[in-house]
């Protein structure tokens, strides 16, 4: 669950009708009641036959059980060297080979390979989209994992595939390996309204299958990139995200994303990334993995109340155009710094922060009405949408570097003669580059390895021929010198491709 200055929980609030005994003898409104009402322009007390605005409370036991089996616990894991098995095991190959002391076979048959250790990073919750393995969460909750595993609330465990995330309105979509699952009814956010009961069902804490409920507090609040968030008091924390708003006809409408805490837990305030945003997203992601997003080319900023009224806009409304980009769309649309965009596509511009959801969601290539206001006059032009995605380029081709060439982790170089005068050295080579592998194994760039196991080094050529010879069943010595000091240190050469 993603913490922010504004961020996702539910106020709860009912208000209970009186039974029809007591509203029988509610008492009339008396002659200076209707007067004053009368004079404020409000009405008078109702009469005692009109019925309640609100009776009762919502029983969500039926919501729930019918929910509920296609909501999912997500946890991710991270792979790390494990250290303290690494530099255990290369405490014991030294004894065996320096000082004959037996090596006791490991968990592993006495195979000297150490694994990488898995850690989990966190807890989350998401819900099956279709019923061949579809589930959608949050960007943040998956974000960084090597591993997801995503549990049903029949205990059955599946390891997820990442079919793709977009941090910018914080979805992702996963993918299951299993069919005839238990799957969602989307709703429409957009019909969502204000004091409307909804539920949230998630793994608060890792508490799977947690059900709380509340109403709509707020909607289109102004907190996302590019999504405006839902605004609830539904209590919900840690773990909660990703898992799903769900209306009283037991319809998704949201999906929780965030809260507003400052003590780590709910507050009050929670908030959702409605569902038809979601789903929208959702559909780019299955079909390629990313999300491309509309652009015209300009900078903006807002206008303030002050600055409308000088220009004579009258109200604070529309995005300013502080910079646009040559040769970008508005650019050759006739957009100009100091313009005041007020609608895009028919959508009126009432904020600044509009209008970049408005352009991202046009399709890329369309030709779309533009309206500005430029010194006291609106004007209107047509704007070719361009595109951009967050998915980074694909890196050209190059060479590895010698240190990830090397089934060491190292890349080292020959030592010239006074550098061998300096540290009292006939012989040895100088690392000069280090990958995770080498650094994980404890090397360190300016470090002169002297032997390699029970040769002694002295070139670099030298060094990787021997390297390359090394069996990778074994671990390899490397006397290393640093500083005014030496100590041997245990390597695992791991198999590479050039």
């Amino acid at each position: 669950m993603r913490l922010g200055a504004a961020l996702l929980p539910l106020l709860s609030a009912a208000c209970i009708g009186l039974p029809a005994q007591a509203a029988a003898s509610a008492p009339q409104a008396s002659a200076p009641q209707a007067s004053a009402a009368a004079a404020f322009g409000t009405s008078a007390a109702a009469p005692a036959s009109a019925a309640p605005l609100v009776v009762g409370l919502p029983d969500f036991t039926r919501l729930v059980r019918q929910v509920g089996p296609a909501v999912v616990n997500i946890r991710t894991y991270t792979r790390a060297p494990d250290q303290s098995a690494r530099q255990d095991e290369q405490t014991r190959e030294f004894l065996r080979r320096f000082f004959g002391i037996p090596l006791p076979p490991g968990d592993n048959g006495g195979s000297t390979q150490v694994p990488d250790e898995e850690r989990p990073v966190g807890v989350g919750s998401g819900f099956i989209l279709a019923s061949n393995g579809y589930v959608l969460t949050n960007a943040h909750v998956v974000d960084g994992a090597d591993r997801i595993v995503v549990t049903l609330t029949d205990h059955r465990e599946f390891t997820a595939r990442l079919v793709g995330a977009d941090a910018r309105t914080d979805v992702a979509l996963l993918r299951i390996d299993a069919t005839g699952l238990p799957a969602v009814r989307i709703g429409d956010s957009s019909r969502l309204q204000v004091g409307e009961w909804v539920v949230a069902i998630g793994s608060p804490f890792g508490l799977d299958n947690t059900v709380t409920a509340g109403i709509v507090s707020a909607k289109s609040r102004d907190t996302g990139d590019y999504t405006p968030l839902i605004q609830t008091d539904v209590a919900v924390n840690p773990g909660n995200s990703g898992g799903p708003l769900i209306d009283m006809h037991g319809r998704v409408v949201g999906m929780n994303s965030q809260i507003y805490s400052r003590t780590g837990g709910f507050m009050g305030i929670s908030f959702a990334v409605p569902i038809d945003q979601a789903m929208a997203v959702a559909e780019q992601l299955k079909t390629s993995g990313h999300v491309v997003r509309g652009k015209i080319g300009v900078v903006i900023d807002g206008v303030s109340r002050q600055l409308a009224q000088a220009l004579g806009l009258g109200t604070e409304r529309g995005a300013l155009v502080s910079a646009v980009e040559k040769g970008g769309s508005a650019d050759l649309a006739g957009v100009r710094p100091g313009d005041i965009i007020t609608a895009i596509d028919g959508h009126q511009v009432q904020r600044s922060s509009d209008l970049p959801r408005l352009v991202g969601a046009i399709r890329p290539g369309t030709r779309v009405p533009l309206e500005l206001f430029r010194r006291g006059s609106t004007m209107r032009l047509r704007v070719t949408v361009g595109s951009w995605s967050d998915k980074a380029p694909a890196p050209p081709p190059s060479r590895p570097s010698a240190a990830a060439r090397s089934p060491l982790g190292v890349g080292v170089v020959d030592l010239n003669h006074e550098q061998l005068a300096q540290l009292g050295l006939s012989g040895g080579v100088l690392v000069e580059s280090v990958d995770s592998y080498g650094s994980a194994a404890g090397l360190r760039v300016g470090d002169v390895l002297e032997a390699l196991n029970d040769s002694g080094l002295r070139t670099a050529s030298e060094f990787v021929a021997q390297v390359a010879r090394l069996p990778r069943d074994k671990a390899a010595a490397l006397l290393v010198r640093r500083g005014g000091s030496a100590t041997y240190l245990l390597v695992h050469p791991r198999k590479v491709s050039e």
